[in-house]
């Protein structure tokens, strides 16, 4: 009877070992992929600042979505503080918070990547985002004009990475990717 139990905690033992691993690879993957979409495909230098446009805060809104919450914070925080390290070094501190902060309002509760919710958190995105690179922008220049530079770039950042983000989930959804990610 002991071998029985051993052997069953130790299976138990093994899957979770190799579910974590799982997650693991999959927020590696997701911080790599954030990186390069951040730094270098659609990358746009925009004004006097060093700040740029990109879209690959959709990457992290997938990531919201399909990854448990740390995970998700994780791989936002690594891609876009890399990509920021590989391509304007005063953002990254700010990136880092500001990155894991917007995966806050997507939820990876449901069998789909597009709901209500993720569709609406694209928008609470764009506005905590916007917020936090005026704050940022504030600091590093010290002037409170910093407002209409930083949030025209983050409109056009943001609405472009709601539509990539809302693409992706249409055609994931109808894969039924969700379903079988991590599985």
């Amino acid at each position: 009877m002991s071998n029985v139990k051993n052997t069953a905690i130790s299976t138990n033992t093994n899957a979770k070992s190799a579910a974590r691993i799982r997650l693991l690879t999959a927020t590696a993957l997701f911080a790599a992929m954030i990186t390069i979409m951040t730094a270098y495909v659609g990358h746009i230098p925009v004004g006097f600042n060093g700040g740029y446009i990109h879209f690959g805060d959709a990457l992290i809104y997938l990531a919201a979505v399909l990854l448990p919450t740390p995970y998700a914070l994780a791989a936002g925080a690594i891609g876009g503080g890399l990509a920021d390290l590989l391509t304007a070094p005063m953002w990254a501190p700010a990136t880092v918070i500001i990155k894991m902060i917007i995966t806050i309002p997507f939820t990876n509760k449901s069998d789909k990547i597009l709901t209500l919710r993720n569709t609406l958190a694209t928008v609470i995105a764009f506005l905590l985002s916007g917020t936090g690179y005026y704050f940022a922008e504030a600091l590093i220049f010290g002037t409170k004009t910093a407002f209409l530079t930083s949030i025209s770039g983050s409109c056009v950042q943001s609405t472009g990475s709601a539509i990539i983000f809302i693409v992706l989930g249409t055609v994931l959804d109808k894969m039924n990717f969700k379903k079988k990610f991590l599985a």
